[in-house]
């Protein structure tokens, strides 16, 4: 499903070049859970944006599917963010002042979807992640943090991706709300999402079947679990 061979990433500022990916290889095959760990300033959010499609690599490829990335056009990059990666991120990027349901309906405002198949395909992302029938009608400003990501995971998974790309999902949350949303993570996996999570705690990496560990832009390991 993904293939990188030998991606750099370097950033200009003036005269100053800051290398932040070296010739970074791997593979992840369709169904796999893969953690990328790496502490601040490792390269690991670079390498996010590229596989996000949000980014291009100073050299080197990166195919998703068998297509080279870089390659594509701009609407080609905006249909493959749409149709193939769900994002979830740290800091969640819901609207206070809508219900969750509408939240998680917001990326179908634009398709040619009714609203009846809008809100259907809601829920059933919504269920997907393991959010209460209950809590569908509540503004997002008046849930609990694991509540909230739980609905980001949902919107994440409302175009049935084939990708989910995790960064930090669990960074602001407190220990016990991190084994839930990681549970559900993995459930997701289960059920035949390929995870590919950022993070930069161990405890939350082991709960993949592989980890990447990247430190000062290049792996430095890559092993199952």
């Amino acid at each position: 499903m993904i293939k990188c061979e030998k991606l750099s990433k370097i950033y200009l500022n003036g005269d100053v070049e800051t290398v932040a990916l070296k010739e970074v290889s791997f593979q992840i095959e369709k169904g796999e859970f893969v953690s990328i760990i790496g502490p601040s300033g490792s390269g690991k959010s670079t390498l996010m944006h590229i596989l996000g499609a949000l980014d291009t690599p100073t050299s080197g490829q990166y195919f998703l599917d068998g297509k080279e990335v870089s390659k594509l056009s701009d609407d080609e990059l905006s249909e493959l963010r749409r149709d193939k990666i769900g994002f979830v991120f740290q800091s969640f990027n819901l609207l206070p002042r809508a219900t969750v349901l509408r939240n998680v309906m917001l990326p179908l405002l634009y398709t040619d979807t009714t609203g009846k198949e809008r809100e259907q395909r809601a829920r059933e992302a919504l269920f997907s992640a393991g959010m209460e029938e209950g809590k569908l009608y509540n503004l997002s400003n008046q849930l609990s943090g694991g509540q909230i990501q739980r609905v980001a995971i949902a919107r994440a998974l409302i175009n049935n991706p084939a990708i989910i790309l995790a960064d930090e999902p669990t960074g602001n949350l407190d220990t016990k709300t991190s084994q839930v949303v990681m549970e559900t993570l993995r459930e997701l996996n289960l059920a035949g999402h390929t995870i590919i999570l950022i993070t930069h705690e161990i405890d939350i990496a082991k709960y993949a079947r592989r980890i990447i560990s990247i430190r000062d832009g290049a792996i430095e390991s890559d092993a199952t679990i």
